[in-house]
């Protein structure tokens, strides 16, 4: 058995803001701007957040994988949604990954991806490695047009893998190029010459010649060169510096996506594998405070991977956004009437979701040992009219299965953050009906007979105490069909 990357995968949120509509919004405020309105970025929708992302990225990586072999989760972002409260156990409870789980959260850098995934390939158990990443920009800001939201999710363990550690190398040194404190909503960012100059030049090739030498490779070694860098070039810089051809540095994603923060590294990752033989030789650098270089070697293995939408998939996915508007009112950049049908109460009973967590979170319904009746959500009773028999249900699982639209509803009076509120009663294939929130849907593609599949997303949120809940939602599968590798 060989130690090393045995699937990958990513999520990129299907909403795609046009960076023209934020120039011809700031232009008259920051000419600068207009320069920089080309392409567009991914942003979540309301209901998303980095959570909801590495699930989405989880799943996509567990395809074609036995999850019951997922002895650990590492979750890496700089943008958790709780600040105490563990949010990869989230993530694994609505993956269904079991109780019998050692997780843990990593932040406060942009390398909290790279250092997770350099400490899962150590070996030990099978680790489900994800990064996730919602950055809260201010308006008018240059990172507002360079960030973009996205997941990406790696599974490291003994196996088959489709690419295998050849070395690794890591430098620390406290070079604040931007930060943000408890204190502080947005990013603060210094002059970018200066990153460049006295950063990235000083710091990266130095750990890539380390890495390289680890490995015992010279730089024309290196098939793809992975780096995240917004600043024009960069990666080009620092490729020649460490002798890398030029033509293996790989795309940023920047004119469809936009960089995804701590998760940039292994979003690139993902794409990199994506399109990658065996042979080819792949490596990824997190840079931040520091730098961490990893260097990849693609096996045979790479070819028998099951299909999976991963980045390119979810690239494909998209729905353009040009209302600007929309997008700083789904991150509360500004504050809205949203008049009295939003004023509720939403405090979520702590106890009640303990007591309630195989249903809500994990989506675990029942299925009668007797009859063989889905049902959601499980009850001591089996709902088939046949059948009734009482206590003879065990959990099945709901996430992963698909289902139609039976009746549906496009409603404006029930307040959304996204009027209108579309929902509706799901029957899924294998048997059971649920009525349920939808999202990522258009109220004209709505239609009785439609496809649906599963997605986590927030429920709603309690803005009073800053607790949000978490659901699943229907989202139309025709958006999320599994394609090819590469």
């Amino acid at each position: 058995m060989t130690f090393g990357i045995l699937a990958f995968g990513a999520y990129i949120p299907r909403l795609r803001l046009q960076r023209k509509a934020i120039a011809d919004a700031h232009g008259w405020f920051n000419a600068a701007l207009k320069g920089q309105g080309k392409g567009e970025r991914a942003i979540a929708n309301w209901d998303e957040d980095a959570v909801t992302m590495a699930v989405e990225a989880a799943r996509d990586c567990l395809t074609g994988q036995d999850a019951t072999r997922v002895e650990a989760v590492q979750m890496a972002s700089t943008t958790f949604p709780f600040l105490d409260r563990l949010n990869s156990g989230v993530v694994s409870e609505a993956l269904n990954l079991g109780q019998d789980l050692a997780t843990s959260d990593a932040g406060q850098t942009q390398r909290a991806a790279t250092s997770a995934l350099m400490t899962a390939l150590r070996g030990g158990p099978a680790t489900l490695v994800l990064a996730a990443e919602k950055r809260p920009v201010k308006a008018a800001s240059p990172l507002e047009m360079t960030a973009g939201d996205g997941a990406a999710a790696l599974l490291v363990g003994e196996g088959k893998p489709v690419a295998t550690l050849l070395a690794s190398a890591t430098r620390t040194a406290d070079f604040v190029d931007h930060y943000r404190t408890p204190e502080s909503e947005f990013d603060y960012q210094w002059e970018e010459r200066w990153i460049r100059d006295a950063g990235y030049m000083p710091l990266v090739p130095p750990a890539i010649k380390a890495c390289l030498a680890k490995a015992g490779l010279g730089p024309e070694a290196v098939t793809r060169f992975c780096m995240p860098a917004v600043l024009a070039k960069v990666a080009n810089s620092v490729a020649k510096a460490a002798g890398i051809a030029d033509a293996a540095v790989a795309d940023n994603l920047h004119a469809v996506c936009g960089e995804t923060g701590a998760a940039h590294p292994l979003v690139m990752l993902v794409a990199a594998l994506e399109a990658a033989k065996p042979g080819e030789k792949i490596m990824v650098v997190g840079f931040g405070q520091g730098a961490d270089v990893l260097l990849f070697e693609v096996t045979d293995a790479i070819a028998d991977l099951p299909a999976r939408l991963g980045v390119k998939g979810h690239l494909a996915r998209r729905k353009e956004e040009a209302n600007y508007s929309k997008f700083l009112a789904f991150n509360d950049t500004i504050e809205l009437e949203r008049g009295m049908r939003a004023e509720a109460d939403k405090q979520t009973a702590l106890s009640a979701l303990w007591r309630n967590r195989a249903t809500v979170t994990s989506f675990v319904g029942g299925k009668c040992t007797q009859c063989g009746t889905l049902q959601f959500p499980k009850t001591r009773v089996c709902v088939n009219p046949n059948c009734t028999a009482i206590d003879t249900q065990v959990p099945e699982p709901f996430a992963g299965k698909t289902g139609k639209i039976n009746s549906y509803t496009a409603d404006r009076l029930t307040y959304s953050p996204d009027p209108p509120a579309c929902y509706g009663m799901i029957q899924f294939e294998e048997g059971g009906r649920w009525m349920m929130d939808f999202t990522d849907v258009d109220e004209k593609d709505l239609a009785v007979g439609h496809p649906m599949r599963m997605m986590f997303r927030v429920k709603d949120i309690d803005s009073q105490r800053g607790f949000r809940r978490y659901f699943w939602k229907a989202a139309p599968a025709a958006q999320t069909e599994t394609s090819g590798r590469a």
